[in-house]
């Protein structure tokens, strides 16, 4: 059995550090502020009423690295405290309304599923860690894209014209880039713990 096995199953990031309640309260804050400030790197995208963002990436990695329970209650202390007035959605806007909230809500749910496979492993190589985050990435959608017609009055062929395509080399980019940074991250920890 692996030195980072814990009672039998497999621990996400957030399980090395040491600590139990207090640890997981500053882990699941630390991940909302982190997708807030993400959130601030916006690059407008012509065309779309959704501009591209850091959020998704933060979202996605906060998931991963807390698990399921706290990576979805981070993503949901992120939206309730964003809709209730805090300007850490993207361009510093509050409030839970606009053709891009729905992804929004959607992370909440990316979080939960995706901390459910990093805890089985789905963050420990690459082939797996980009698994994970497609996943992610298309639960946001499922979520967002039904919102972006609801708010704006799009047909869904348009919704997916402007609220998903533009959007895919961007994500393909964040895929990448986690799957190359989990699995990393592991291998550095491994043989640190294994010293």
């Amino acid at each position: 059995m692996s030195s980072l096995s814990i009672a039998g199953k497999r621990p996400v990031l957030a399980d090395l550090v040491p600590g139990s309640l207090v640890r997981d309260i500053a882990l699941v804050a630390g991940g909302a502020v982190l997708t807030g400030a993400a959130a601030q790197l916006t690059i407008p995208v012509p065309g779309s009423p959704v501009p591209m963002t850091g959020q998704t990436f933060a979202a996605l990695l906060v998931g991963a690295s807390l698990g399921m329970s706290r990576g979805a209650a981070s993503m949901l202390v992120y939206l309730l405290v964003g809709a209730i007035g805090v300007p850490w959605f993207q361009h510093g806007t509050a409030g839970l309304s606009g053709a891009s909230a729905g992804y929004i809500v959607g992370f909440v749910f990316a979080g939960a599923l995706v901390g459910a496979l990093a805890g089985r492993g789905g963050d420990r190589t690459p082939v797996r860690t980009a698994g994970t985050m497609v996943l992610g990435n298309l639960v946001i959608y499922a979520f967002g894209v039904p919102w972006l017609m609801a708010s704006t009055g799009f047909d869904l062929s348009t919704a997916f014209a402007k609220g998903v395509t533009p959007f895919l080399i961007g994500d393909a980019i964040k895929i990448v880039v986690a799957a190359g940074l989990l699995p990393l991250t592991w291998k550095l920890v491994s043989g640190r713990t294994q010293d």
